[in-house]
């Protein structure tokens, strides 16, 4: 005879089961959407900074001792004074967000382009935060005002002899997450002029793509 205990607990086990493989597959699939969807909320907000083109307009910058500098499209300005160094290049925005520039470092010794960057903590950090609009362009700065400082013999010393100038700049979007770090080149040209390139991304709160 059959026995219809048996029978009964067995097809509820596999209705069960049956329920849980649907719920395990429905809350799978709906976390893949949630991550899609975040994925492409930061998108919208994340910013991407590069060179600004020879075309773009020159920008007039200031520091914080009233010193000023006049920096073209593509183009450090870079300037040596007996109490101060100088530096400043314009960026551009192609990214769908608000970039915020937060802090800096700078690499004279001759490296790979592509070596990876120091520990964000040893960056400098701005005076002010700087902001850079969504497809528009903007702006950084930095300085060293300590010429007994070893940093600033090293950066006056690379400067003076021309050679290739390194700027890993730390920025994030305006809600301060999607960190990222942008490794700028400063490669002296023709006429005094040094001549700014983009080399390398570094994503800092998530994978990079490569």
């Amino acid at each position: 005879m059959t026995d219809w205990t048996t029978a009964a607990s067995l097809a509820t086990a596999g209705g069960t089961l049956v329920l849980a493989l649907a719920t395990f597959a429905s809350v799978r699939s709906a976390n893949r959407s949630a991550r899609v969807t975040e994925r492409a909320l930061l998108a919208g907000i994340r910013p991407v900074l590069v060179p600004t083109r020879l075309t773009d307009p020159i920008e007039k910058v200031g520091f914080i001792d009233g010193h000023w500098l006049r920096v073209e499209g593509q183009l450090a300005s870079v300037e040596v004074t007996p109490e101060a160094i100088y530096l400043s290049f314009t960026v551009r925005n192609v990214g769908a967000g608000i970039g915020v520039l937060d802090r800096w470092d700078i690499i004279t010794q001759e490296v790979d382009v592509l070596s990876i960057h120091r520990e964000p903590e040893d960056f400098s950090r701005l005076s002010r935060d700087i902001y850079i609009p969504a497809g528009d362009m903007g702006f950084w700065q930095g300085a060293f005002r300590d010429p007994s400082d070893p940093r600033f013999i090293e950066v006056k010393t690379a400067i003076e002899e021309r050679q290739i100038i390194r700027i890993d700049l730390l920025y994030e979007d305006h809600e301060g997450g999607q960190r990222t770090i942008s490794r700028f080149s400063l490669t002296p040209v023709a006429d005094d002029r040094w001549l700014t390139s983009v080399a390398r991304h570094w994503n800092l709160d998530r994978d990079d793509p490569r």
